[in-house]
């Protein structure tokens, strides 16, 4: 007899939704941190990201509280502290290299959990310069110096599915990686 009970369709319909909405605000925290973090303004009418940012979040009806916290988060106040920029370096199964820039206010939690993501996918986080050497910082922007040819389809969603993991978690900034597909 399963699937008679109620409350646990209502549980399990509402953690799925949860879920995504958790996925959405996170992406748009990032959005308006970064916005402010650029600027240096938190001031919607003179910073035009971040108010289409913010214009983002109440369309996805984020409250006021997370907003005003991500603003915080981006100006380094609030009760996050002051945020400090670390890079990881990985290396995904197939010998693809990740170059991962986060801002943090702990580097100890944010360390773990990015290990944990990229061991997940079968990875692994290497020490500093094991993977940098891939690449060059132009500007503020990394470019790849040592491109890695990726011609197997299934490699390359499952690169692509650690960079979107990746991506999700609220203290990345950036994903690099050094792999192109090829065919």
């Amino acid at each position: 007899m399963s699937g008679h009970s109620k409350w646990n369709n209502i549980k399990n319909k509402k953690a799925v939704e949860d879920s995504k909405r958790s996925k959405v605000f996170t992406k748009i925290a990032k959005d308006i941190r970064t916005a402010v973090r650029v600027s240096g303004n938190a001031d919607p009418n003179s910073n035009s990201s971040l108010r289409v940012a913010m214009e983002k979040a109440r369309e996805a009806n984020m409250s006021n509280d997370h907003i005003k916290r991500a603003i915080d988060r981006g100006l380094g106040k609030g009760t996050a502290g002051s945020l400090e920029e670390v890079n990881y370096e990985a290396y995904a199964h197939g010998g693809v290299g990740f170059l991962i820039i986060t801002r943090t206010d702990n580097h100890q939690r944010t360390g773990a959990e990015i290990r944990n993501i990229v061991e997940t996918d079968g990875g692994s986080l290497g020490g500093p310069g094991s993977a940098m050497f891939l690449f060059t910082r132009v500007g503020g922007e990394y470019q790849v110096t040592i491109p890695f040819e990726v011609s197997d389809q299934k490699q390359w969603d499952a690169v692509q599915n650690l960079v979107d993991e990746l991506e999700a978690h609220d203290d990345v900034e950036a994903v690099y990686i050094n792999a192109i597909k090829v065919g």
